[in-house]
């Protein structure tokens, strides 16, 4: 028998998760037995037209990232059982790094397991008690982890607030170096940063930039270089993380890319690059041929932006509250947890897999279903997509038509 103190502990932790049940905040993991796609198998073995992944440009079940895959593991094998520093960097980790600094328009790019990481072993190496980190306030969890670890003075503004980024900016005007940190596309939003003005803010208060791309890079911008080439200030961020695991292949694996400075240092002293295995060869060798292949052609760059379009277009017409915006990222707004909840099995019901979003993941009261748009989805699919919104919609009165 555990003693009493041991009991209580999991006795704790059994109510706390009965009462996100009652409250209807459980969060449930679907699992999947097929690729991941613009449709999915589920284990029941349903197929679903998938609306819930990040996989902006249809390329995590691609067959020609498969053999890419594939190819990287022959010549460099399945992993290096090593970090970095000691004996895990291969030909294939420093090709990646320059193909991502040389896309990103920066001078050296480094690699991390997760983007996670990317963002948590930034701000500890380069920022302490004489600096001030001024952050977004809707900004990342793995952003809001990553400052925690720095000796920095924290300070946030309001979301997307430039008049209140500017007031902090002031407050913090006794500092060494100032950092305007912001997600370059907000994630449960689909809101884009406002980098023009953000940086015009940053010359004249002689701050530093670190943008989070995660949600951008590979499809914003021109030639899809993310939210800085959208708004014409690439050469005026200092800092862009952003993960291999959405646009870029849908694997895993994070970076930051910055000046040569930033980065050695990064090198040096950030704890998750230091003490996390090597990113696997196969996803390194993977990601360079998406980025290989998004220079070659903007054909599913164009067929994402057609499809956004497309469905935002709909969906509004069909009487739904939306968040306004241009992102792939849609959110249906429900606002109550329960019901979003409700909504997204009738929907999976319907043949549609999407996830509701609740708090802590969302402010209270502000519960959705997160749509996020694909460059793999036909125009068939979104269509099928629409009509079971419509039904789900009618069946629980909350169309405004």
């Amino acid at each position: 028998m555990a003693p009493a103190a041991k009991m209580h502990f999991y006795a704790e932790l059994d109510d706390a998760l009965r009462g996100l049940r009652d409250q209807g905040l459980f969060k449930s993991e679907r699992v999947i037995v097929s690729r991941q796609g613009s449709e999915v198998v589920c284990d029941d073995g349903r197929t679903l037209i998938n609306l819930c992944a990040n996989n902006y440009l249809g390329l995590s079940g691609d067959e020609t990232m498969a053999q890419a895959a594939i190819h990287a593991i022959k010549q460099y094998g399945y992993g290096l059982s090593s970090v970095r520093f000691i004996c895990g960097t291969q030909t294939v980790h420093k090709q990646l790094e320059r193909a991502l600094a040389d896309f990103l328009g920066m001078e050296d790019a480094i690699l991390y397991a997760a983007a996670f990481d990317a963002n948590g072993g930034l701000f500890e190496p380069l920022f302490d008690e004489r600096d001030a980190v001024i952050s977004d306030a809707l900004n990342h969890a793995s952003i809001i982890d990553g400052i925690r670890l720095c000796k920095a003075d924290r300070l946030r503004y309001q979301h997307n607030d430039m008049a209140d980024l500017e007031a902090q900016l002031q407050a913090a005007a006794g500092k060494r170096h100032r950092l305007i940190v912001t997600d370059g596309v907000f994630s449960m939003d689909g809101t884009i940063a406002q980098l023009d003005k953000i940086c015009d803010l940053a010359d004249k208060y002689g701050a530093l930039v670190m943008v989070d791309d995660s949600h951008a890079t590979g499809f914003m911008g021109t030639t899809g270089r993310g939210t800085h080439e959208l708004h014409g200030v690439m050469g005026r961020v200092d800092i862009v993380t952003g993960t291999l695991g959405k646009a870029l292949g849908g694997a895993m694996g994070g970076f930051t890319a910055a000046r040569r400075e930033v980065i050695d240092m990064l090198r040096q002293k950030s704890r998750p690059y230091l003490f996390s295995n090597t990113l696997a060869p196969a996803i390194a060798g993977a990601s360079l041929s998406v980025l290989q292949r998004l220079s070659a052609s903007s054909e599913l760059r164009d067929r994402l932006h057609a499809n956004t379009a497309y469905f935002r277009d709909a969906i509004g017409k069909l009487g739904f509250t939306i968040k306004p915006g241009t992102h792939p990222i849609v959110p249906v707004m429900l606002f109550d947890a329960p019901l979003a909840q409700q909504f997204a099995r009738r929907l999976y019901e319907l043949g549609v897999l999407v996830t509701g979003f609740f708090y802590p993941v969302v402010p209270m009261g502000q519960a959705r279903v997160r749509v996020q748009i694909s460059a793999a989805h036909t125009q068939d699919q979104l269509d099928r997509a629409l009509e079971a919104f419509a039904q789900v919609g009618d069946e629980l009165s909350l169309l405004y038509r």
